[in-house]
């Protein structure tokens, strides 16, 4: 499972993966745990690390190269019946690659991130729901020995709009369909100055959800198109195979 991808699904949905770069097809894998945090239901809390993988603008194998490694914990609070707020610690490792043929690695950049988001779902019938979230990061970059990258910050926004569909009581059975939007604005070591805000790229997702029988695992089988402002080396933007896995923890009261 591993080898196919595997990503975070939340109490409402999945987590898109990473932006991966400049790619023809990408995978996203992660081992996640889930926790109830009150007897409610209205709080968890969601831990995983996961592992990216890419091809090279010139191939299709989404496992020829290594792209990222993340560490995420994220807190979830559902404070009304159709709305939920979040916020998070993230850590990244991401593989530079040379943008022209034969893509050397040049190296390593780290990034840490912290991000908020708000969520509001609209119930449209017993078997359609459409939810809306905006999130905001704050990015902050460095080299592999954690010196001056040649971005400093980032303050990115993203806009998702996310459409649910019910197939079954059975297993939890669902499908979803998403489009997000992400706009930003750097501050530069190299040039010391900042950059335009501006739309950086748009991430569509398809994905079927699921319960494993007789377990507390959670599986999403997904799909996700990065197309990224700019780049035009390939058609169609970035294409992403993902497989979520989670398991899911009661509440225990201590």
């Amino acid at each position: 499972m591993l080898l196919l991808g595997i990503h975070i699904n939340t109490v409402y949905g999945q987590v898109s993966p990473p932006g991966l770069g400049k790619a023809k097809t990408a995978s996203w894998s992660v081992l996640g745990l889930r926790r109830k945090l009150d007897s409610a239901g209205t709080k968890e809390a969601l831990t995983y690390i996961g592992l990216g993988t890419k091809s090279t603008p010139d191939d299709s194998n989404p496992f020829h190269k290594q792209a990222i490694w993340v560490l995420n914990h994220e807190v979830y609070h559902k404070f009304a019946p159709n709305q939920q707020y979040s916020y998070a610690l993230s850590y990244r490792r991401q593989n530079v690659y040379d943008e022209k043929a034969p893509y050397h690695n040049e190296g390593v950049e780290q990034e840490f991130r912290l991000y908020g988001r708000y969520a509001y779902t609209f119930k449209l019938s017993e078997r359609w729901k459409w939810k809306n979230t905006l999130r905001q990061e704050f990015r902050k970059f460095f080299t592999a020995d954690f010196h001056k990258a040649e971005e400093n910050f980032q303050f990115r926004t993203r806009l998702k709009s996310q459409l649910n569909f019910k197939i079954s009581d059975k297993n939890k059975q669902e499908l979803a369909l998403s489009a997000e939007g992400l706009f930003a604005i750097s501050k530069l070591n190299e040039p010391d100055a900042w950059s335009s805000f501006g739309y950086k790229e748009t991430r569509l997702g398809f994905y079927y959800m699921t319960d494993i029988p007789k377990t507390p695992l959670r599986l999403d089988v997904g799909y996700m198109n990065d197309l990224i402002k700019g780049y035009d080396q390939v058609d169609f933007g970035v294409h992403y195979l993902a497989v979520d896995l989670i398991w899911n923890l009661p509440y225990h009261k201590h």
